[in-house]
This record gives C-alpha cells, structure tokens and sequence, in this order.
C-alpha cells in the first residue's frame, strides 16, 4: 500500500512500507486516456476468438502525470516533536502535570513525511521507549543518571563490560528507578544476549564514553583539547578508553588555534536540506577538511551518492598546506 504524507506547509511526499519518493507533476505532449475496461495488445494477442472494433466510452484525460524520485526520509521532524517533552522520569511533576506534546505511532506517522520502516528505524536510533503507549526520548540529564547507576553497580560487582546481567541490575536497581527504564538503558547502550539461559548485555564503550564526553562539553563554549581529553578520560569507568574518533558529529576539534580546543558541535542540531546544511557549516567555519566535515554531512548522501559527489555540488576544494580544504561556492552572510 501506498500512502502520500506532509502537512499543508510541506511538500507531499509518497511512501511505501520502507521507502520514500518526493512526487512531482510532469507533463507529457501524449494526452493520456482514461478507458475504463480497456484491453492493451498483449491482452488481445493472447485471445483466440477473432477480434471486433470496441465501442470506448473515455471517462477521462489527463497531460500530466506524476513523478516519483527516491529521497531522504524527513525525519528531523521526529526529533523535534519528541523533545518538546522528553521524560524526566517518574517523580517529575512537569511530566505529571503535561497533557500535551505526547505521540503514538500513529499520531508520528501521520505528521512525518517518511515510511513506517524508517520512522520506526529513526525511533531507535535516537533511544526512544514506549511509556504508557507513547513515544519518548529521556531527558539526558535523566539519561546520564540512569547509565550512571548501572556503570557504578558494574565497578561494585566488578563485573566486565561485556557480561552484564540483566536480572541482577534489575534486582539491585529496582528501588532507585523502574524496571523498565533500567532494562532500556541496558538496551540503548549494550548488547542483549542470552547465556546459560540467562541474559545478559554487552556494554558499548564507544557509546559510553561518547556520552561522558557530551556531558562534559554541554557546559563549556570551548575546551581546551589536552585538558579536554584528560578530564574526559578520569570520568568514564574504569576500564573503558576515551579515543577522539568516538565523538564523530558530536564534538569540533579546532587544530588552527593554539592550543588546541574542542566544542560540542552536534550533527542533529544542523538544518536537514542540503544548501542550508552546508551554509551553517560554513558559517562555523569557512574551510573544511574532508575528514572534518564527512560526519557533518555523511546523512545528507542520497542512494548511491558519496560525500564526494556531495561535496562536489556544493563546496570548492583549494589546497592549504598541503592539505586539501573545502570552502562555499556562495558568500556565506
């Protein structure tokens, strides 16, 4: 089934089950007929009896037809209508209190112009659950306490990493917080499987100390990079390694000044259309390593197309020390 979605402010948009097409009127000079019952010539072909001339009533024409192109699902949108509300937890008396600002699947699929598959995909991706029937996002104050109790019960139970039992953490975390909300955080940062009958979550650490590192960087315009990095690596568990890469279309570093700084630069706060994507980018900074710039822009890649090509549209490439930069093709205002 097929289903055409967009509010009256967008541009309408087909989607099948998993996909996305942007729909666009174009005219043909061939004046389409519409016949109802009409016969095609590989249905003629295929009947033996000889053939009369067909009296057609013609119920309709048309000289345009529409055209489907695949694109990017408008998923920004997802993101924007969870946060209006994201959970506190249950002694929160502003969730208590709020009425509004909450959705199901169905009120999401009925105002985001993308197909069930991919707002379901999208759901994941940004660590939404279920409460009550509705989808949410945690608060991340919220969030970080929640993954903050269950790294603590793992460095008191000196438990690894990569063996954390379910029912246990439930048991100890029970009287602090919700079983449910302790179960999704195992589920946002690990790995569910089952040993022995029992289950267990591998813990991410590239998550965990992503996270960390995006607690630290919230409350500072800027950071100096060494001290940065020292602070970043002293407050993540023990055990786990804090590694620049791990903060890819989080966090800036700026290697041009001295010293060195890092700043919270997060790829989803960033506009969703392609030109004004690469503005902001450019207004940040004016030029841009390919290495820099890819986790900024690596969502914007269509079917098939590379951060190359993407970047080829929309930037001029120049050589600066050796190093290749992109700038904008425009005057950023």
């Amino acid at each position: 089934s097929l289903v055409i979605r967009g509010e009256k402010d967008e541009q309408a948009v087909l989607c099948s089950k998993d996909k996305t097409y942007e729909m666009k009127i174009a005219d043909t000079s061939n004046m389409l007929l519409c016949v109802p019952g009409c016969k095609t010539p590989e249905q003629l072909k295929a009947d033996e009896e000889p053939c009369d001339i067909i009296h057609a009533q013609i119920a309709g024409f048309s000289n345009n037809y529409w055209e489907l192109r695949r694109c990017r699902p408008k998923l920004k949108k997802l993101r924007k209508l969870l946060m209006e509300d994201p959970y506190e937890g249950p002694d929160s008396a502003k969730d208590q209190a709020s009425a509004t600002s909450k959705y199901t699947t169905e009120d999401l699929l009925n105002v985001v112009q993308a197909s069930e598959e991919e707002i379901m995909h999208q759901l994941q991706v940004l660590d939404a659950c279920q409460i009550e029937g509705y989808w949410r996002v945690l608060n991340f104050n919220y969030e970080v306490k929640l993954l903050n109790h269950v790294t603590q019960l793992i460095d008191s139970e000196s438990w690894t990493f990569s063996k954390v039992p379910l029912n246990i953490c439930l048991q100890e975390l029970g009287p602090l917080e919700p079983t449910e909300m302790i179960e999704h955080i195992l589920l946002s940062y690990g790995r569910k499987y089952t040993d022995g009958g029992e289950v267990y979550f591998e813990m991410n650490e590239d998550k965990i100390c992503r996270t960390t590192a995006q607690m630290l960087l919230e409350n500072a315009v800027k950071f100096n990079l060494a001290d940065f990095q020292e602070v970043w690596q002293q407050s993540v568990p023990e055990g786990l390694t804090t590694r620049l890469d791990q903060l890819k279309g989080l966090a800036l570093v700026d290697r041009s000044c001295r010293p060195e700084t890092i700043s919270l630069l997060k790829v989803e706060d960033l506009p969703e259309d392609n030109q004004e994507r690469f503005n902001s980018l450019f207004s940040i900074r004016a030029k841009w390593t390919e290495e820099d710039i890819t986790p900024y822009i690596q969502d914007l890649c269509a079917e098939k197309q590379t951060v190359g090509a993407l970047l080829t549209k929309y930037a001029r490439s120049s050589m600066l020390n050796g190093v290749k930069v992109y700038n904008s093709r425009r005057p950023i205002s």
